[in-house]
């Protein structure tokens, strides 16, 4: 081999040395640049913190109105099987007013029926108003028969309610069942 290819030969190997150097070099900053610094860990530290306590926060706010909502609520059942009485003593005070003779009858099962329904009022029972021409609204009333509209604008109106509905807090407990007009 000549001088001059040596010489090349030299310089290749240099060359490839240096890249290799270069490409070591580059590959240890990426390394060092991977590591974050004491500060990066405090800030990564308190994000995580931070969202914690909000994740906290909101789970001692939920729990809070779902046990207020739990007491509003508590006693739907016992309501709701008292709701049947209500319907009979309305049932009775409305074949009673027809007979004059049992004044004094009616007079007591009007007295029994207003303390019991005010107690219930009181405990957050509330009847849902519907009356025969509201517009018909599925979210509040139950349709339990359509028939034929006596007149045109009754379409899609509640004709007659057949069964009261009630609310207890703002929940409803029964909804009103009514006759809609086709």
């Amino acid at each position: 081999m000549s001088k001059k290819e040596n010489i090349q030969e030299e310089e290749i190997k240099n060359e490839q040395e240096t890249a290799q150097v270069e490409e070591n070099q580059e590959v240890e900053a990426e390394v060092v640049k991977e590591e974050p610094t004491a500060e990066e860990l405090i800030q990564a530290e308190k994000d995580k913190f931070l969202r914690l306590f909000a994740e906290f926060e909101n789970y001692k706010k939920r729990t809070t109105r779902e046990r207020i909502e739990l007491f509003k609520t508590a006693g739907q059942e016992v309501m709701t099987s008292l709701l049947p009485v209500i319907d009979d003593f309305e049932r009775a005070l409305s074949h009673i007013e027809d007979d004059k003779e049992a004044e004094e009858l009616r007079k007591g099962v009007l007295l029994i029926y207003n303390k019991f329904y005010n107690t219930l009022e009181q405990k957050g029972l509330s009847k849902i108003e519907t009356n025969a021409g509201d517009v018909f609204d599925a979210e509040i009333h139950e349709a339990i028969t359509q028939i034929p509209a006596p007149t045109d604008d009754m379409k899609g109106k509640v004709i007659d309610c057949v069964e009261k509905g009630y609310k207890l807090g703002d929940k409803i407990i029964r909804y009103p069942k009514v006759v809609i007009g086709q």
